[in-house]
């Protein structure tokens, strides 16, 4: 498993899956994404993005649009695209990320804290304010210094090995589940 930047031919799969997800789609490059890839089977596990803003404060950085894919959740998936990104936006010079999400709890075991919304720069105030409109009505503002960034080990240890998980097999229909008792029931097409 490792994580990588997105790719042009990305671009579609990115989309389908931040639309089926409900995730922020705004301003969509496919070059700001990473996508973690499963070594084996070339699979896509999970991705996530940075997008750069521009305001009166100078330029300032927001984690967004993270998302696992069914049967690869809880296996340091995201961990390592969150991982990714912030290395990315420290080495693009940037000594803050926010993140503006309901999935707080998920971003404190990495360092993250919740910042006031009065704090926040002036553009991720108003973007705060529209994401909670359209997409997450409770989004909360955080913030890490991308040098305090911590990885949990537990995490990078399920990176290792993560695999994806076989869905549960769909259980055989059967009349008594379409309110049919086979035992009275008479057939319009003689099937002998």
């Amino acid at each position: 498993m490792y994580v990588r930047d997105a790719r042009n031919r990305d671009e579609a799969w990115l989309l389908d899956h931040i639309e089926a997800m409900g995730l922020d789609e705004t301003a969509f490059r496919s070059r700001d994404y990473v996508i973690a890839v499963d070594e084996e089977s070339n699979t896509r596990a999970g991705f996530g993005r940075i997008r750069v803003h521009s305001g009166d404060d100078g330029e300032v950085c927001e984690l967004t649009s993270i998302g696992v894919l069914d049967g690869w959740e809880r296996q340091g998936v995201g961990a390592h695209v969150v991982e990714r990104l912030v290395d990315s936006a420290e080495a693009e010079g940037f000594d803050h990320v926010y993140s503006l999400t309901s999935s707080h709890d998920y971003l404190t075991q990495f360092g993250f804290e919740g910042v006031s919304s009065d704090a926040l720069p002036a553009v991720l105030q108003e973007r705060l304010e529209s994401k909670r409109e359209s997409l997450d009505p409770e989004a909360v503002p955080m913030r890490i210094d991308t040098e305090r960034f911590r990885m949990p080990e537990r995490l990078r240890e399920r990176f290792k090995v993560a695999a994806e998980a076989q869905p549960e097999p769909e259980p055989e229909e059967s009349a008594e589940d379409f309110g049919i008792d086979p035992d009275e029931a008479t057939y319009k097409y003689d099937t002998s």
